[in-house]
């Protein structure tokens, strides 16, 4: 045990991990990796993310990384539309597998009911064969003759966010384009299938998993862990990595787990201004938020609501209609907040507006 770590100190760990306490000089590719991903289902929120996080960054780079296969639109962590490379896909996609099918099935149980999700697997890769982007409305109805009681929305879910691995196709996702979704199988867009899952007891996955996150949200514990990924299964992967942390404890007494190495900074490290996109996982990323936001407001962080970071917390909430960007703040302001609020905003009015 190396010590109680208090709410302040989480946070500006949690800051410096998410590339929030100063802008980082990053490629985007090398942020969207060192990430683990960006939550994406807003398909214009990821750009917001990354503009708050590195120093220069121009929405084109990752346009570009979109339509050139390196970073992809998914299904993966919480069964919720990440943008995440290419090679994190093939690579943790097995790993979720399970997860995926059990919660669409937790939310259309009673519409699947008997349906043998094999033969309903295997029915939508033949509709998918010949490379057609379909959406996920249009491969239900081309299986829908032969389950036609459970209804498109269950039999679409479960093809495209479990049972097959897909991507969405650009434009849904580049900068300034809006587009529906369309679908790919992940083999047929990136050209290689994922990666099988190891027979390993000790969860090789799981382990490289655990310690991505740790290196982007840590010192977290177990229970945060499972918050990001949805994977309840992760026991074996902490077990097996346990000799290379270190062990914290929270104000609360929670358990938190962390990289030796990993940046640590003083609770008194001074953290800017920061404007965030809607359902960051710098939020989103955690069973306790607390480090981060308010509970009175966390209901904010699955609203869709994009917040505002001042001091290193949710202070402020925030919109933008026209090229102009408005700020509902939370609590009070001291004139040296509103000042640097007030710059920050000017920057992201810039920013949505070039």
């Amino acid at each position: 045990m190396t010590g109680v770590l208090t709410t302040r100190a989480l946070n500006r760990a949690t800051l410096a991990r998410q590339l929030l306490l100063e802008h980082a000089e990053l490629p985007a590719l090398d942020a969207v990796t060192h990430l683990c991903g960006m939550q994406a289902q807003e398909p214009q929120e990821p750009f917001i993310g990354l503009f708050s996080r590195l120093r220069g960054f121009v929405p084109a780079e990752l346009s570009e990384l979109l339509t050139g296969r390196q970073v992809v639109r998914t299904h993966l962590m919480r069964r919720t539309v990440h943008l995440v490379t290419a090679a994190d896909l093939l690579a943790w996609r097995a790993r979720h597998d399970a997860m995926l099918r059990q919660r669409v099935l937790g939310v259309y149980r009673g519409e699947l009911d008997g349906v043998d999700l094999a033969d309903l697997a295997a029915a939508g890769r033949k509709v998918l064969a010949d490379d057609e982007p379909r959406t996920m409305g249009e491969l239900a109805r081309a299986v829908a003759d032969r389950w036609p009681e459970p209804g498109t929305r269950a039999l679409g879910e479960m093809l495209i966010a479990a049972l097959i691995p897909a991507v969405q196709l650009p434009p849904r996702g580049l900068w300034r384009e809006k587009a529906g979704a369309r679908y790919l199988p992940v083999a047929s867009w990136l050209g290689r299938e994922v990666e099988p899952l190891p027979s390993d007891d000790a969860d090789p996955v799981g382990q490289a998993l655990v310690r991505r996150y740790l290196a982007a949200f840590g010192p977290a514990a177990t229970a945060d862990v499972r918050a990001w990924s949805g994977l309840a299964g992760l026991p074996a992967a902490v077990s097996a990595l346990r000799d290379e942390l270190v062990v914290f404890r929270d104000e609360r007494g929670r358990e938190l787990l962390d990289l030796p190495d990993a940046p640590r900074p003083g609770p008194d490290t001074p953290a800017p201004v920061r404007f965030l996109p809607a359902f960051d996982n710098a939020i989103l990323g955690y069973h306790d938020r607390s480090r981060i936001i308010d509970d009175e407001h966390k209901g904010l962080s699955v609203a869709g609501a994009r917040v505002v970071l001042v001091d290193g917390r949710v202070a402020a909430t925030w919109t933008d209609a026209d090229g102009v960007v408005t700020v509902d703040p939370l609590r009070p302001f001291t004139r040296a907040e509103r000042a640097a609020v007030d710059e920050q905003r000017q920057a992201v009015e810039a920013f949505l507006t070039s």
